[in-house]
């Protein structure tokens, strides 16, 4: 049903046309671009997990970006890490917290406080780091990383690039835009109050599905042609899970499970909580190489994971948000994950330079997510 939303609302152009309205207000105010769009991406990313929505936002914002002094890395960074930190740091993210929680087997809203830390902290880091390169880069040109092609982005992308001043960002739009953040404020309320869950969540993505094609103008055929075509991008997603559970029944049924708790909490006998913690986020960060989908890694690590926690005195909304930071942070530079590579290709960027421009910053996110989990757990 949340994909048939998405869906919904990516037809009506609310979203697109909001962003690229705001690029052409900020003409002449280029800096201010940047952290007012990644607070625009990292705002999707902890809402529900944007991340192969953002691909045609970076054919919108290079042309821009290099036009105003700036370089592709800059661009590929506005969008990658600002929708990367949401993820990082979700909240009510339905692909990777509310799985993880109901694997978990405790509501999504619990541990919301922890995860707003981290969002706000990474959120900071993130764009400072990318305006303070942004900055280096628009001073001398030859602080760029892809400073050997420089000219040949210049003719690429700025050919590429047309007008966008005729973008119309209606009332229409406004009331879209303000109807979709709604509808996840209502679903963080009925979950939380009104013991809320999937059937009702659910009802709830249909009503605001129906309410913005409405407004939208969207003709019955074309509704329902999106919601069905935004269904059946998550059907995998949806498989996934079903076959995870699966392999869940399984292990439980053939006392796989209850061998691997047993070993765990032998091994965790004399493990204090602080060490647990940061032990469960290090593993979720190799796992993530290999799993980089968040609710195919939510899955498969935490009906295991969370059980553990148990054993060393860890609440299990923890485990839920080192899965999700770490999962988040491998997110931003695997080769395993498909956005990554396609933003990197439109963006012109070697992989390897791209881990160059991000070490840091991985480091940065590293230390706030580990020290914010180390300091929940005392």
């Amino acid at each position: 049903m949340i994909g048939g939303l998405l869906m919904v609302i990516s037809a009506t152009g609310a979203i697109d046309n909001g962003i690229a309205r705001a690029m052409v207000r900020m003409k002449g105010k280029e800096h201010l671009m940047i952290p007012v769009l990644m607070m625009c991406f990292a705002t999707g990313g902890t809402i529900y997990g944007m991340a192969e929505e953002t691909i045609p936002f970076y054919m919108l914002l290079i042309p821009v970006v290099i036009a105003a002094g700036y370089d592709s890395v800059t661009g590929v960074a506005i969008v990658l890490v600002g929708s990367g930190v949401g993820v990082l740091g979700s909240t009510i993210n339905p692909f990777a917290t509310v799985i993880a929680s109901d694997a978990s087997g405790i509501a999504f809203t619990q541990g919301m406080g922890l995860r707003l830390t981290i969002l706000a902290l990474s959120f900071i880091a993130g764009c400072y780091y990318v305006m303070r390169y942004a900055k280096q880069v628009r001073e001398n040109p030859e602080n760029s990383i892809v400073a050997d092609m420089k000219e040949s982005n210049e003719k690429h992308f700025l050919a590429k690039s047309g007008k966008q001043e005729n973008i119309e960002f209606t009332g229409k739009h406004q009331l879209i835009l303000a109807i979709f953040a709604l509808t996840f404020a209502v679903m963080v309320w009925g979950v939380a109050a009104g013991g809320w869950w999937m059937t009702e969540m659910s009802m709830l993505f249909l009503a605001s599905s129906i309410a913005i094609a409405a407004i939208g103008g969207l003709s019955e055929e074309v509704f329902v042609d999106k919601f069905l075509e935004g269904c059946k991008d998550l059907l995998g997603v949806v498989l996934v899970l079903g076959i995870a559970r699966g392999i869940g029944l399984v292990m439980d049924e053939g006392l796989i499970s209850g061998t691997i708790l047993n070993w765990g909490e032998k091994a965790l006998a004399e493990t204090s909580s602080v060490i647990f913690v940061n032990l469960m986020y290090l593993i979720h960060t190799v796992l993530s190489v290999f799993i980089p989908s968040t609710s195919g890694l939510a899955v498969f690590s935490m009906p295991i994971i969370s059980p553990l926690a148990d054993f060393a005195g860890v609440g299990r909304d923890l485990a839920v948000t080192a899965y999700q930071s770490a999962s988040g942070l491998v997110n931003l530079v695997t080769p395993t994950s498909g956005v990554v590579i396609a933003a990197l290709a439109i963006g012109r960027i070697s992989i390897v330079k791209w881990f160059k421009f991000m070490a840091p910053l991985l480091l940065t996110l590293a230390i706030i997510a580990m020290g914010a989990l180390s300091i929940a757990t005392m």
